[in-house]
């Protein structure tokens, strides 16, 4: 028996790439605010081109369903766009500003010091807001969107 081919989008190092945001959020103290917003477009482009692979696939599977082929477009870009880039890049920008206000607050560390623990601080976070959110917006994603589509098969998988 033949084995399955890996995914690129998702069983290769090009997955890392959808941490791209997270990470930049993380350094948002310490660098300027385009190389944050250029994080956002790398991990965006990879929500993209992971979507387009899941249509290819679909059409490739199902080359007289287009709606199938829609449906598997749709449901991986929504379910990337909200568990790679949206909530992880807003959870950490939260818990970055609230650790520099804090540290501002509770320590006399001089300010490098407490930008740089920040910054260590949201790339610390990163590995554990995984697979919350990705339960999260499974859960969202099957008590909303999927009802209306129905999509057939299993929902993407993290990251």
């Amino acid at each position: 028996m033949g084995q399955e081919e890996p995914d690129l989008y998702r069983d290769t190092w090009v997955r890392y790439l959808g941490y791209a945001n997270e990470v930049g959020e993380s350094f948002r103290p310490l660098v300027p605010v385009p190389v944050v917003w250029a994080s956002y477009g790398v991990a965006t482009a990879y929500v993209t081109a992971d979507a387009i692979d899941k249509g290819r696939k679909a059409a490739a599977a199902h080359p007289q369903d287009p709606t199938r082929v829609g449906v598997a477009v749709v449901d991986t870009f929504v379910w990337q766009s909200l568990a790679s880039v949206a909530i992880p890049g807003f959870t950490i920008n939260r818990l970055c500003a609230a650790s520099l206000a804090l540290l501002g607050t509770l320590t006399r560390w001089p300010l490098p010091v407490r930008r740089w623990t920040t910054t260590a601080l949201g790339l610390a976070a990163i590995p554990l807001i995984i697979t919350p959110i990705d339960r999260t917006v499974d859960f969202l994603m099957d008590s909303s969107l999927r009802k209306i589509y129905g999509a057939p098969g299993e929902p993407p998988t993290s990251h």
